[in-house]
């Protein structure tokens, strides 16, 4: 790899061609959001997330920034922030890792496998450990208010306001808009 950017390049295009959505947030390639699925065996299944990532400069050697953009019920994420505790991510990152490694390894391995006794939401963290039951249903509870695919913008959107504008304020019969007829 002859250069770190040549590395985001090639990572970030990597993932754009896998089965993964990928918003940019601006004409860099720093910084991009990410539509994540829950995985399947877990209470999370269902789930859609939008994931904002941000490459450092130095990136891939120093770790992306994940956030999660809509809420999700877990211990080792902020509510509020969305900010992920994740050793990989946050310690024992290497070059070696890849932004799909990310999005395929390491934040599903983070929703099968919370880690309650590093938490980031101390409810969430507390509630697994005293009754996984109920953790379970307010992860369910979670993904069905907020991790809607139409939370993430998955489904077709409302109408532009280019459309709203278009379309407001006339009738489209043909003789209202266009008046009588000059002979």
């Amino acid at each position: 790899m002859s250069s770190p950017s040549k590395r985001r390049e090639m990572d970030l295009m990597k993932l754009m061609m896998s089965d993964y959505k990928v918003e940019m947030i601006n004409d860099g390639m720093q910084e991009f959001y990410v539509h994540f699925h829950g995985p399947t065996e877990s209470p999370y299944h269902g789930g859609v997330w939008k994931i904002r990532v941000e490459l450092p400069d130095a990136y891939p050697y120093k770790s992306p920034s994940i956030g999660f953009i809509n809420k999700i019920y877990h211990p080792n994420v902020d509510e509020m922030s969305g900010s992920v505790c994740l050793d990989v991510i946050n310690q024992t990152w290497s070059p070696m890792f890849d932004l799909v490694n990310v999005f395929e390894v390491f934040l599903p391995q983070l929703l099968l496998y919370p880690n309650p006794s590093d938490p980031l939401n101390g409810e969430a963290a507390a509630l697994m450990m005293r009754d996984r039951a109920a953790y379970d249903l307010r992860v369910k509870e979670y993904c069905q208010k907020y991790a809607k695919p139409e939370d993430v913008g998955a489904v077709p959107e409302e109408k532009s306001s280019d459309e709203e504008l278009s379309d407001a304020g006339y009738d489209s019969a043909d003789d209202a808009v266009a008046g009588p007829v000059d002979p």
